[in-house]
């Protein structure tokens, strides 16, 4: 742990630095990146801090060589990271496909920008769930703060390397861009968590044999462990086969280990939700105003409540209409065209209404606008 930053006090720090900060506190020590706005300061700052932890960072030719460069260096055992915004986010589904299959640990920061633009969006929230080919499943989380951005870099590398899944920090450039004050943990406060490694020798080493847990051990490269990682239907020993059955079965044992974990991998918060009529259910910098709105809302005699969605990917079906059946009204404000909205909509057909509330002008609502949708739902 040695090179992290570390204060007992409170540090004045932008969003995207605090990323950067996040990664090597989790023992982050390979980066790979191309140069994309609004996510190049996290470039930069691994830049100068990995080389003070012993790490390596490399500038690649594009996103697609980024997110090979770091699923070879996971491979090899080493924690490893790239940041991109969406347009770049775009080019990496190749290896994000080949990640999940070879069950890589790898974390990716996405910094939503609008289209060509730079202002803030929502509009990668189905693009981070389901851009892969194949069946995967992915884990998401969505920041709404600073403090928030480091504290769940550090999650995000937890996640992956305890489930070997892709994991996605969702940044926004508001909150990317945005300087608050936080503060570092010393080391022996941060939880860290590490891939589990092979206890048996090579000779009986069955790389895609899955322990319990549904999660493999992973062999490091040059450990004498002959691995072959790829993303065709692969048996036990990792060889390839046409047999339909094993790659059912592998895609099932993929899929069950994220999904039979939801209560572990899905995090969140609620405010005011105990006597709540009516329910906000949101995620990233939109929880900001939602949660102003909700207030605004209770000193006027209206009894709202705000459930912030920290993993917004995989979906907690039970979750959310756990929810539903508790409210008589849930509306779903978004920075994009209410794209989240026809998830919480599926899980609470037919047992409370769902309104969405999307602004897709490369802003977020003021709580104002969303206090006008809680009175007029109301």
């Amino acid at each position: 742990m040695a090179g992290i930053k570390t204060s007992s006090d409170f540090e004045f720090m932008l969003g995207n630095h605090a990323i950067a900060e996040g990664a090597i506190a989790a023992g982050c020590r390979f980066f790979a990146g191309y140069p994309i706005t609004p996510a190049n300061e996290i470039s930069e700052r691994m830049s100068e801090r990995l080389p003070e932890v012993g790490g390596k960072f490399i500038q690649m030719e594009d996103e697609l060589g980024s997110i090979y460069a770091i699923i070879g260096a996971s491979l090899a055992g080493v924690k490893a990271m790239t940041a991109t915004a969406s347009a770049g986010y775009n080019y990496m589904q190749e290896g994000i496909e080949f990640a999940v299959a070879t069950e890589t640990p790898i974390v990716i920061v996405d910094v939503m920008r609008i289209r060509g633009a730079e202002q803030p969006t929502h509009a990668d929230i189905m693009q981070v769930r389901w851009g892969a080919a194949g069946d995967h499943e992915m884990i998401v989380l969505a920041p709404s703060s600073v403090q928030e951005l480091f504290d769940f870099t550090i999650e995000a590398f937890n996640l992956s390397e305890k489930y070997r899944n892709p994991v996605v920090v969702l940044s926004e450039m508001t909150i990317s861009l945005m300087r608050e004050k936080i503060r570092i943990p010393h080391p022996e406060e941060i939880t860290i968590v590490n891939r589990k490694h092979p206890t048996v020798p090579p000779e009986k080493f069955f790389p895609f044999e899955a322990e319990e847990d549904g999660v493999p051990p992973m062999a490091r490269f040059g450990e004498g462990y002959r691995v072959l990682y790829t993303i065709n239907p692969h048996d036990k020993r990792g060889m390839i086969t046409g047999d339909l059955e094993i790659y059912e079965k592998l895609y099932q044992r993929i899929i069950e280990k994220i999904i039979r974990n939801l209560d572990d991998i899905v995090k969140f918060k609620e405010y005011f939700i105990e006597d709540a009529d009516i329910a906000i259910v949101t995620y990233g910098s939109e929880a900001r105003a939602a949660l102003e709105a909700v207030r605004m809302a209770r000193a006027e005699g209206i009894k709202a409540g705000l459930l912030k969605l920290i993993t917004v990917w995989p979906f907690h079906d039970a979750l959310i209409r756990s929810l539903a059946e508790r409210v008589k009204k849930i509306i779903v404000p978004e920075i994009n065209i209410g794209k989240y909205y026809r998830e919480v909509q599926r899980a609470c057909e037919g047992i409370t209404k769902v309104v969405s509330l999307p602004i897709n002008r490369g802003r977020m609502h003021s709580p104002k606008e969303i206090l006008s949708k809680i009175r007029s739902e109301m």
